[in-house]
């Protein structure tokens, strides 16, 4: 009695300790995404579930690779259907019990036999996703494919990328460790396939070591759940949180449209035209014109920051890219993300408190005006994104700040931006000899 209070004690600080360290990174991810100015997302409520769940849910864009998308849907079905398991091992470590749920249910047999189901389904699809651990190893260090041997993918992301995969691995591992050697100790009863077919391996163990491997297992897994737990606000794997939300929030706008400051907007139309009927000029003159750090995107391109895969399909799709250029719409993210994470240490460091560190995003190790110039707006990017996420709208945003705030432009846009300016036209015409084409 004594011993089971203990563990219990223990399982239940193990848990509450990482529970709290895992809070701590999670609400950071949620004040770096407040960082960012207000926008609205709250229009068109049915369209927005929908999308929800034929994107994030159902994870239609997946399936324009087909190889890939199934892969995918092995681990994604197999992490939903195993957290059956883990809410029993919550239960018999609170309360000390073994396999609570299969002997409270021992009396009644539809209830038993659908557990001993569920139990047998996690077991195969654990076997499968194994192997598909596996293959996207293969795919990744042997097979090399192009999109995860970019550059930005050196160092950090890549390794963040082997520890999920390996981290899977030993999931699955200490889960047939514990089902494997609790068969063997009760002698089959529980009637796992799998684990029964391991278990014949331990015949002849001695009962003591038979429990003391089951509980290897046992708190193996659970130290691999919640050491995932603690590790997801660290790492690109958060969309498996935050793919809900940001699919949510989507961009309802046709993939075309680009969002124009009212202010400039209005400009241009007097530039083009003086007498166009344009909104009255607002009383207050903008405090920026595009932007330039983490500070002035919109929440909603922060939370795309975190909710990027690095996948790598936007990349993969990019004209700029594939032509050589600097342009890497999933380090447009990454570079994002990493902005957010270094202004977070440092106000941490400042008790909270924001104290400008005269760094942005343009340059100073983030994002070069080379890239934000090889951008050819067209959209292959947010097309080609499996959870909805923009690049597009980062890039234009700063490269609106370079040109209209540091009047950072190349010499063919100058030109162009002067003949709008004097001509009304991007051509070096005056407006009377626009139509002399016709007289030749």
């Amino acid at each position: 009695m004594v011993l089971t209070i203990v563990q219990s004690l223990c399982f239940v600080l193990f848990v509450g300790g990482c529970s709290y360290i895992a809070f701590r990174g999670f609400r950071n991810v949620y004040l770096n995404i407040m960082l960012g100015r207000a926008a609205d997302y709250t229009d068109h409520p049915g369209e927005r579930w929908k999308t929800m769940l034929m994107v994030a849910l159902g994870q239609k864009k997946m399936f324009k690779r087909p190889i890939a998308a199934m892969l995918h849907l092995v681990i994604y079905v197999s992490f939903v259907i195993t957290q059956v398991e883990l809410i029993e091992i919550f239960i018999d470590g609170i309360f000390g019990t073994h396999r609570f749920l299969f002997h409270a249910w021992e009396n009644i047999p539809f209830l038993r036999g659908l557990y001993v189901f569920a139990i047998n389904l996690i077991e195969v699809l654990s076997v499968l996703t194994f192997i598909v651990t596996i293959a996207f190893l293969y795919r990744r260090d042997l097979l090399k494919l192009p999109r995860f041997n970019k550059p930005e993918m050196k160092g950090w992301p890549d390794m963040d990328a082997h520890i999920i995969l390996f981290l899977e691995m030993f999931l699955i591992t200490n889960i047939f460790i514990m089902n494997s050697f609790d068969m063997a100790a009760a002698h089959g009863e529980y009637g796992f396939w799998i684990s029964g077919m391991i278990a014949h391996s331990w015949e002849g163990m001695n009962e003591s070591l038979l429990e003391i491997f089951e509980k290897i297992g046992w708190w193996g897994h659970l130290a691999g759940v919640l050491g995932f737990l603690m590790y997801l606000a660290h790492s690109k794997h958060l969309h498996i949180l935050l793919a809900f939300p940001n699919t949510y929030f989507s961009r309802l706008t046709p993939k075309g449209y680009i969002n124009n400051m009212p202010e400039v907007t209005r400009e241009v139309k007097l530039m083009l035209d003086p007498n166009a009927q344009v909104e009255p000029a607002a009383s207050d003159a903008p405090a920026k014109f595009g932007a330039k750090d983490i500070f002035d995107l919109t929440w909603k391109n922060l939370l795309d920051a975190y909710t990027c895969t690095e996948c790598g399909r936007c990349t993969a799709q990019c004209p700029a890219n594939m032509t050589g250029k600097l342009l890497s719409p999933r380090k447009i993210m990454m570079d994002t993300r990493d902005r957010m994470e270094e202004v977070r240490e440092k106000m941490d460091a400042n008790k909270g408190v924001w104290v400008d560190d005269g760094k942005n995003l343009i340059e100073n190790g983030y994002i070069s005006v080379e890239e934000l110039r090889a951008c050819t707006t067209c959209n292959a990017c947010v097309e080609e994104c499996p959870v909805n996420i923009s690049p597009l709208d980062i890039i234009m945003q700063l490269r609106r700040s370079l040109i209209m705030e540091d009047s950072n432009s190349p010499n063919e846009w100058n030109g162009m931006f002067a003949n709008l300016e004097n001509n009304g036209a991007p051509w070096q015409f005056s407006p009377q000899d626009r139509l002399n084409w016709e007289k030749a």
